[in-house]
């Protein structure tokens, strides 16, 4: 989620004066015409899967979800919402944890860990607090700028630090739109830990925009901070997704995105997180440079310098100025000896070369293995990316049958067979990541025939709607809407299949792996 944009909006007549507010009057609210999203944003999705529940909330609806949790908690413990936001933050907003702790533990050890003042204490030292809520200190010296200031326009927290008002405003504007900071405000006073709360923010700032950035900071911090939820990782989409569990399920946003809410990958059974995450590190960094190295070049016998073979011709001769080496590429022996008739460099020495032979043999391997798997893994993504524009094409084809007098229900027959097309695709992607790792056994060999036979659906599919559809014929229409359909689902069926095998391996704990990859 883009710290940066502007979806969040806020209504600013909704805040109280800042000299009417009381320490509980922090409030929210969500401005849905500004965020530009209309009825439509209210909607809430709802799903179950093997017992996961989840729902998709928006801007205004996150924004009431975390008010409801704030407004339950303080129901409870009777203490500002500004703390109790801060304590659930705290607990990742698990309010049966914070609950248990509240009641079982020493309740100023809690807000101690919390890093925020027991209200228990603020209430016994509200005399020397204003009408405003902001504590008023007889000092006439700012803390930060050391300038002598009235002693009304010195204000601080409950933790007796006191700045002035401009400080403190450059300071919180400083954290708001330079470091993106909106849950993590600390007194500016050096070694002190306590969190600066939402009524001192709204108290000390005055700009209507900041204010809004620093709702938005916040509201964005109630996600992010949440062990069960998570913002919808599609370009462009200001939705998050509230499980009932935390668990590496597939959920459907409102914009349409299905994502793993475990890792916020886009879906990928059959692999586990843990191994898609280890292939993807493995794509980004540099092992596979190494294993090239390793397989393609050798170190010169001297100075060790790494040497590429670019000519036909087995004399080398190292070109690190202070080496010079002459040696042969094929045994890495002294060139001269070559010319002797004791020296034999056709002749294998195992007890001289076995283990550096061996190494680089185990290399070649490595990245021949890594390449196989990684070549179907791309070209499966690249067909997935092209297969995109199918969908145009077959919109194209949609509104040439509805113009024979076919009715819009009928021809979606050629949108589902794409759905299906992109969503094998998909599931044939991620079973060469699955099988990357996988170690070979009965199971293993059972999974490559079902890989192998919905590959082979899926290009007879893709293929079929590629070329083989002729709509302008209207005697053949029926005939192809069944060869489509029979297609489509086939190849449901052999995806289906080919999961149903990976769970149950799952389940009966049957895959072994192979972790040193």
């Amino acid at each position: 989620m883009d710290s940066d944009t502007d979806d969040f909006m806020y209504d600013e007549d909704e805040l109280s004066d800042p000299e009417d507010d009381q320490n509980d009057d922090f409030d929210i609210s969500c401005d849905v015409e500004a965020a530009g999203r209309g009825e439509s944003s209210s909607k809430r999705f709802m799903k179950d899967e093997d017992d996961f529940s989840f729902v998709c909330l928006t801007p205004e609806s996150i924004v009431t979800t975390m008010r409801k949790c704030i407004d339950e908690v303080n129901s409870v413990f009777e203490i500002p919402c500004a703390t109790a936001r801060i304590l659930l933050t705290h607990f990742k907003w698990d309010k049966e944890k914070l609950l248990e702790r509240y009641y079982s533990s020493d309740q100023d050890t809690l807000f101690k860990e919390a890093h925020v003042i027991s209200p228990h204490k603020n209430q016994q030292s509200s005399a020397r607090t204003s009408r405003s809520g902001i504590r008023i200190h007889p000092k006439l010296e700012c803390e930060i700028c050391l300038c002598p200031v009235p002693a009304k326009m010195l204000t601080g927290l409950e933790c007796g630090h006191v700045f002035c008002q401009f400080c403190w405003n450059e300071y919180l504007m400083m954290k708001i739109l330079s470091e993106n900071t909106g849950q993590h405000i600390f007194c500016p006073a050096s070694k002190c830990d306590i969190l600066v709360d939402e009524n001192f923010v709204l108290k000390v700032l005055q700009d209507a925009n900041i204010r809004s950035r620093y709702h938005k900071l916040i509201a964005d911090s109630f996600v992010q901070s949440n062990r069960l939820m998570r913002w919808c990782p599609a370009p462009d989409c200001s939705n998050a997704i509230k499980a009932i569990y935390n668990d590496a399920k597939p959920v459907t946003c409102l914009c349409g995105f299905v994502f793993c809410f475990g890792c916020v990958q886009p879906s990928h059974d059959p692999v586990k997180c843990q191994w898609l995450k280890k292939w993807l590190k493995k794509c980004d960094d540099d092992s596979e440079t190494s294993n090239w190295i390793s397989a393609n070049t050798k170190e010169c016998p001297k100075c060790h310098v790494t040497i590429e073979k670019n000519g036909g011709c087995n004399h080398m001769v190292c070109r690190n100025t202070s080496c010079k080496a002459d040696f042969c590429w094929v045994c890495l022996g002294p060139w001269q000896s070559h010319g002797s008739s004791w020296y034999n460099c056709n002749r294998y020495d195992e007890k001289d070369a076995q283990a550096a032979r061996d190494a680089q043999a185990v290399s070649r391997a490595a990245l021949e293995r890594y390449l196989f798997y990684c070549n179907r893994y791309m070209n499966h993504l690249l067909s997935a990316k092209f297969e995109q524009k199918l969908n145009n094409q077959v919109k194209e084809k949609m509104e040439n049958l509805q113009q024979m007098n076919m009715s819009w229900i009928e021809v979606q027959f050629l949108k589902k067979a794409v759905d299906v097309l992109c969503m094998c695709r998909n599931t044939l992607k991620y079973t060469y990541v699955f099988a990357f790792y996988l170690t070979k056994n009965n199971h293993s060999i059972i999974f490559e025939d079902n890989q192998r036979d919905l590959e082979l659906a899926t290009e007879q599919l893709s293929e079929y709607l590629e070329r083989d559809i002729n709509t302008s014929e209207l005697k053949a229409i029926q005939e192809i809407k069944q060869k489509v359909q029979d297609k489509y689902r086939y190849c449901e069926q052999r995806r289906n299949v080919l999961l149903d095998h990976v769970h149950e391996g799952y389940e009966k704990d049957f895959w072994e792996y192979q972790e040193s990859l």
